[in-house]
């Protein structure tokens, strides 16, 4: 069957309340921003069929396949190097019960959560209704991983964080830039590597003619109005989605995806993830191999050169299966912000490099994330039918310090709600260290601190409510609460440019050791962090190649 086989054999039946339950978990994908299907590009052919052995050595070893990661690997084969990516998720390449590679996100089941024995929806309520159901342990798709103060969400998969988020493919306004990564030269991010990124990952835009009249948008267009009226920019946003496929979507001449509540657990048809892009074209160079069901451990200098790297391999109820040990003449830390950073502080901490700096861990952010809702009145429905692809947002970073998507409510049913996740100005930073006695990192995030958040938000949505005469929803994140501050999904530095590392990448301390995520970039990217992920490992990679490969 499969990395991807079920633990059990049949798909519980929908009551209401379960339906009820099962469709609010699609609010919370909107924010976790030609056509190749997930099952044709797993067909791409790789350097080797089997997973990494014991006792190899590697050229390159890649911990990740998430942007950094695929960036780095691609562009390392090309430069001739043979590459090894691990991947601590599956590689999602086989279908479930019901056909589908993807489960909706209105129906979680063992494929949605990550080593979860209870679902954990960034929406908790709706309409009075819990929604978080039981489920099968499993290496699911999303992992809501908890610390003190905050839930990260991330993706879990070959592909990493591209499998998970709406795609939203935001470039920040060149103003802003020097606040995102003010070590790096704005000219050459803005006339090469963001270009390039944004054709390696295949981003494009909505038809404003088609927007203007797709049932599935008119949640959009009603979001459009108030922010107009209020005096706010609103903007169409650049996604990944392929829109073409979105279209027959809408006329019934295409499977639906985006249309069929698919996003947050996985996207079955239209949207184009790492799969369909970097990691088609690094695994088609024939150099690139990827171990999913891979955990590294540890990193240590090794006695003959290179660095001795701790595997161990796991299976779908995240039991170790088997421990490895391989050598890599240089590796590149590409498991995420929280992934690296907690990676790299425990290596630290724990004597495997001790030569890392102080700045490991330091510097965590989570691009001020915050969500909310508001009730609108019964004359301005939003629509039963709801893309999960969000593709506009309301500009008040200037004056407010806050960016908000307008996002879908897709429950199948007419909310008359509006719904936001909001990225802010937020200014505080956290650090991740290492707890010996728990063997584990934490973080120093506290959950007041996203106060300023709700205030720059606030900023947006009391003129909003003040204008149309509505009301916040109270119904959504459980005890009334109007501001879901609890939650991320851009977690973003930990082991920063210029600071853990130098201006390109290289950690201090160790040769041939690279850290090429988003842990690199300070706390916010004043928009949907991916782009500039990937536009900044373009810029890095092209230079370690041309000055570190012998």
């Amino acid at each position: 069957m499969g990395d991807n086989a079920p633990p059990e054999k049949s798909v519980n039946g929908i009551s209401r309340r379960g339906f009820l339950g099962r469709t609010g978990f699609i609010i919370g994908a909107v924010a976790l921003a030609g056509h190749i299907s997930p099952a044709q590009a797993a067909t791409t052919p790789a350097a080797s069929s089997g997973p990494i052995a014991d006792g190899a050595r590697v050229p390159a070893l890649v911990i990740g396949t998430g942007y950094g990661g695929s960036v780095a690997a691609l562009r390392l084969a090309q430069a001739g190097v043979d590459v090894q990516m691990v991947e601590m998720g599956m590689n999602w390449d086989t279908p479930g019960p019901d056909g589908k590679i993807f489960p909706k996100v209105t129906s979680p089941d063992y494929r949605s959560f990550w080593l979860r024995t209870r679902t954990k929806a960034p929406l908790s309520n709706f309409l009075g209704f819990p929604l978080d159901k039981d489920v099968p342990r499993y290496t699911g798709i999303l992992d809501a991983e908890d610390f003190a103060g905050i839930t990260v969400y991330q993706g879990r998969g070959v592909g990493g964080g591209s499998l998970v988020n709406g795609g939203m493919a935001v470039t920040p306004k060149r103003a802003n830039f020097a606040a995102v990564l003010p070590s790096v030269d704005a000219g050459e991010m803005y006339d090469t590597y963001y270009p390039r990124a944004n054709a390696g990952l295949g981003v494009g835009m909505v038809d404003p003619a088609w927007f203007d009249t797709a049932d599935c948008y008119q949640f959009s267009r009603v979001g459009r109005k108030h922010a107009q009226r209020s005096g706010f920019a609103w903007t169409f946003v650049p996604d990944v989605y392929d829109w073409d496929y979105m279209k027959r979507e809408a006329d019934g001449t295409a499977t639906r995806s985006a249309l069929a509540g698919e996003i947050l657990y996985g996207n079955n048809h239209g949207k184009k993830s790492l799969v369909q892009t970097y990691l088609a074209q690094a695994r088609a160079t024939g150099r690139v191999t990827v171990s999913p069901l891979h955990k590294v451990t540890a990193v240590s200098p090794a006695a003959g050169g290179g660095y001795t790297v701790a595997i161990d391999q796991i299976d779908t109820t995240g039991t170790t299966v088997a421990a490895k040990t391989v050598i890599a003449d240089r590796v590149f830390f590409a498991a995420g912000s929280v992934g690296t950073s907690t990676l790299l502080v425990k290596l630290k901490a724990t004597g495997a490099l001790p030569n890392l700096n102080g700045e490991v861990g330091k510097g965590w952010g989570e691009n001020g994330n915050v969500m909310c809702g508001r009730a609108n009145h019964m004359w301005d429905p939003t629509g039963r039918l709801q893309s999960t692809i969000p593709c506009s947002g309301i500009d008040n970073w200037d004056a407010g310090g806050a960016f908000a998507e307008v996002a879908p409510l897709p429950t199948g049913i007419e909310t008359y709600a509006s719904f936001y996740l909001s990225i802010t100005k937020n200014p505080h930073r956290a650090e991740f260290t290492w707890n010996a006695a728990a063997g584990r990192a934490d973080l120093s995030w506290q959950t007041a601190w996203k106060q300023p958040s709700i205030t720059m938000a606030r900023t947006i949505f009391d003129k909003i409510n003040s204008k149309e005469g509505t009301i916040y929803r109270t119904d959504l994140f459980g005890g009334n609460k109007i501001w879901n501050d609890t939650l991320t999904y851009h977690p973003l530095g930990g082991a920063v440019l210029d600071r853990a590392t130098d201006n390109y990448g290289r950690l201090h301390g160790y040769t041939g050791l690279y850290v090429i995520d988003g842990a690199l970039i300070p706390g916010n990217a004043s928009v949907n962090p991916f782009v500039t992920i990937t536009a900044l490992a373009e810029r890095n990679i092209e230079k370690i190649i041309a000055t570190d490969l012998p």
